[in-house]
């Protein structure tokens, strides 16, 4: 079973990489079938992760863009059915690996997903801390991405995780609750992790803040009963609004010479941040320094709490359900990729257009699978040969690729092929070949041939025009954009 499971780690760089490397380097059992690990740190030494016993590693980098584009980007480069996606400061089990091949084995369609268990660690001589409390309760979280393992076509079908949460907060859950909106099932494993509680300092609980505009985000994509569905807990917003109000008021009404009021207003906001330190408190070991902590901290919570819910508001106002990246894009050849001379078959001819490398390459760094589509009735009209045809396909791969598929259709229009574009037969193949849904497939090329192809199979076209693109097909193209490097860049945005 593990032949058919890539482990996915995204890291920035901590410590803490290391014990979970020799962790499953030294345990026994069968191998998945590689380990990728993802570089998400903006720059830096390249990272330590070879060691005996591992199974097959590859480490890619995002350059600094996020936990979710992370884990996207590890799992849009794997190629196996399932994928394990582990955070880089647990520790598994060393019966991980034959735990995870028997949680996974058997499995019905329907069950998208199977979920670790997790335990955290707690001091055994004195209470808990704030910190040590919150952490432990990942021991009983929904859909945590620290140990879960999803189908590839499951992700494939919902985009992956939605890159617009930009932190490890609710990136999981989110994913969670759209893939069972598919009709898919989660279920959870037998395999466990222990997941320590990270060394931190005082004012954690306060950074962490930011997350209230990220649980503005999920409202906002799923609905007002998402807590219930994510299993999350409701939080103290309204009374940190409350406690908030009664600042601001205080301030306020002081400002205006009404002493009595803003006396009063001023008592409200002292009742209620002593009530939440005490909250916090209670439970704790109670000494020095998490006395003096939730004393500093519960006092800023509240207004920096609601701030960021405001926040969230604003930016996430007009939020779209998530889409994603495409599993695939497919290029039109001449004229798209490179310089239109008719009928080439001189590869010192193939000659690349403007910001053709970047853009080819901006979609291999994101994971996303590229191929070319291209008409070539050249050959049956017998100004070129086939042969010729591969040696300029040879040199576009030498100048551009690699690209994971290349179709030719060398029949001429009257042919009556299926492949010949606006036909969708390249596509579907290339489609067919590669195992993408054409629906999570987007054609780029410059004449109106190439979008009804896309049409056709299910796929999404965008023409990027030429001079000598007729102007009727370009006022018909549903999408498109005036440069190659433009219409990548929508595509890189979720918008296709």
């Amino acid at each position: 079973m593990l032949a058919e499971c890539t482990v996915v780690v995204p890291t920035i760089g901590r410590p803490s990489l290391g014990v979970l490397l020799d962790a499953i380097a030294a345990a026994p059992g069968p191998r998945p079938a590689e380990l990728v690990v993802v570089d998400d740190r903006p720059g830096g030494p390249p990272l330590e992760v070879d060691r005996p016993g591992l199974p097959p590693v590859r480490v890619v980098c995002t350059g600094g863009g996020g936990p979710a584009r992370a884990r996207n980007l590890g799992w849009r480069v794997a190629r196996t059915p399932w994928i394990a996606f582990l955070d880089d400061d647990v520790v598994p089990d060393p019966d991980w690996y034959e735990r995870l091949a028997a949680d996974l084995t058997g499995l019905p369609a329907d069950v998208a997903g199977s979920q670790g268990r997790v335990r955290v660690p707690l001091p055994e001589d004195r209470r808990p801390t704030d910190w040590e409390r919150g952490t432990a309760g990942l021991a009983t979280s929904a859909w945590i991405t620290a140990d879960l393992a999803y189908r590839r076509a499951a992700l494939a079908a919902v985009g992956g995780f939605d890159e617009r949460f930009p932190r490890a907060f609710r990136e999981d859950s989110d994913l969670a609750l759209r893939v069972m909106d598919t009709g898919s099932r989660l279920v959870r494993g037998e395999r466990r992790i222990t997941h320590p509680v990270r060394p931190t300092d005082r004012w954690v609980s306060v950074r962490v803040q930011a997350g209230n505009a990220d649980d503005v985000l999920m409202r906002r994509l799923h609905g007002p009963m998402w807590r219930e569905r994510a299993d999350a807990a409701v939080g103290r917003r309204p009374r940190h609004l409350a406690v908030t109000a009664a600042g601001l008021a205080a301030v306020g009404l002081a400002a205006a010479r009404r002493p009595r009021a803003a006396a009063a207003a001023a008592l409200a906001w002292a009742a209620g941040t002593a009530e939440f330190a005490w909250a916090r408190i209670a439970p704790g070991p109670r000494d020095r320094a998490e006395v003096t902590t939730m004393a500093l901290t519960s006092a800023v919570i509240p207004p920096l709490a609601t701030w960021h819910f405001l926040r969230g508001a604003v930016r996430h106002r007009r939020v779209t359900p998530w889409r994603g990246l495409p599993d695939l894009v497919l290029f039109d050849r001449d004229g798209t990729l490179v310089r239109d001379y008719p009928y080439n078959g001189d590869p010192e001819l193939v000659r690349p257009v403007p910001g053709a490398r970047e853009a080819v390459d901006a979609l291999r760094a994101r994971g996303v699978r590229v191929g070319v589509v291209s008409n070539q009735s050249g050959v049956a009209r017998g100004i070129i040969t086939r042969a010729k045809v591969d040696a300029c396909m040879a040199r576009l791969d030498e100048l551009l690729g690699p690209f994971e598929t290349v179709q030719v259709c060398p029949h001429g229009p009257d042919d009556g092929c299926s492949c010949r574009k606006p036909a969708p037969g390249m596509v579907k193949a290339a489609c067919a070949e590669l195992d993408v849904d054409p629906a999570r497939t987007v054609v780029i090329g410059d004449i109106g041939a190439d979008v009804e192809a896309a049409a056709a199979a299910g796929a999404v076209g965008i023409m990027v025009p030429t001079p000598v693109t007729r102007k009727q097909e370009v006022a018909a193209a549903p999408r498109r954009a005036e440069t190659l490097a433009a219409a990548v860049g929508e595509v890189l945005a979720g918008r296709w």
